[in-house]
């Protein structure tokens, strides 16, 4: 029997220097009772070194330490308790799963995750002294996948969380990337210099066309250029086999359907439908178990547009980032899709 569930992300629109975003987010956050998201924060960095954590975000990205500031005084909460909570540094993050394909400019995406946490929130961001943006958010100033006004786009993609090191959570290495990093070779050189916290894949690609992956471990990150690109939830380099998780079949499996459509010529739009489908070897409902469908996302970065929908079957929304910056973007308030929770 079906089990259908209405999925309500939420758009948001940021501008202004870095404390005030922070501090809208602050005031987004209480008005929405975003409370019991701090109680699961509160779990998640119970072992978070904050004064070490301060030191490497002033030295890494002083912006970011702005809008943890911003954030901090919209909250009412005091900094060091604001950078434990939401800087990503030495943070626990449960398993997620995670499809990307980069091929003739496009770069599509499916995030396999649980409703329970997951923000529900694609933000368009326009700093006054940074690059603009739009992603999806996860911890409010993370984010899970997005493109940069340069047409840098990023998305994650766990691996392992077995083998831990004092270091960042991928969400925050993503936004940081798209805040800094204009092109593929700013990018190396930023995911190669910032501490690592957890096992996770990088799919990077830019407006030249070049794409990446990063295979990132506390210990060593790996850079493989790859076009057309396919990135799923395992390593594939001989030095970092070791940290895959036991099972990976269900990755090596999405890994060979995608590689068996690169026949296939397929505008954005119609790649998107294939990934959003319910009938999808792509798509999944297993929400309770972590590994749910929740977005299925396009990014252009040579047109900065953005293809996305929530849930299954979803008549997608359009968005053009550069008519965001512009001013010209009228954002409606929310999108909806709908899940269905199936176990195994």
């Amino acid at each position: 029997m079906p089990n259908d569930e209405d999925l309500i992300v939420r758009i948001a629109e940021l501008r202004g220097d870095y404390y005030q975003i922070g501090l809208e987010q602050g005031k987004e956050l209480k008005s929405l009772s975003g409370f019991p998201l701090i109680d699961q924060l509160r779990e998640l960095t119970s072992n978070a070194n904050v004064q070490k954590s301060k030191e490497i975000i002033k030295n890494l990205s002083p912006k970011f330490l702005q809008e943890l500031e911003g954030l901090a005084e919209g909250l009412n909460m005091e900094l060091d308790r604001t950078i434990k909570l939401f800087s990503g540094y030495d943070v626990v993050f449960p398993e997620m799963g995670c499809t990307t394909l980069v091929k003739e400019g496009y770069y599509v995406r499916n995030y396999d995750f649980s409703p329970e946490m997951y923000d529900a929130r694609l933000v368009f961001m326009q700093p006054l002294n940074g690059y603009a943006s739009v992603g999806f958010s996860q911890q409010i100033i993370g984010r899970l996948d997005g493109m940069n006004e340069k047409g840098l786009v990023v998305g994650l993609h766990f691996v392992n969380n077995e083998h831990k090191g004092e270091g960042f959570i991928a969400t925050t290495i993503v936004r940081l990337l798209l805040e800094q990093c204009a092109n593929i070779e700013e990018a190396i050189a930023f995911i190669t210099d910032i501490p690592h916290g957890y096992c996770y894949n990088y799919s990077i690609t830019d407006k030249s066309g070049k794409s990446i992956i990063v295979e990132a471990s506390p210990q060593k990150q790996i850079i493989n250029a790859a076009n057309p690109l396919i990135c799923t939830n395992h390593f594939e380099s001989e030095m970092l086999r070791n940290k895959n998780r036991i099972n990976i079949q269900g990755s090596v499996k999405r890994k060979e359907y995608v590689s068996s459509l690169l026949t296939e010529e397929l505008s954005p739009m119609a790649i998107y439908h294939h990934f959003n489908k319910e009938s999808s070897p792509l798509f999944f409902k297993h929400y309770k178990e972590y590994f749910g469908t929740l977005h299925t996302v396009v990014y252009s970065p040579k047109e900065l547009s953005i293809i996305m929908g929530v849930g299954e079957n979803c008549k997608p929304m359009v968005f053009s980032l550069k008519e965001f910056m512009e001013g010209r973007l009228i954002l409606p308030e929310n999108m909806t899709g709908i899940i269905n929770q199936v176990s195994y």
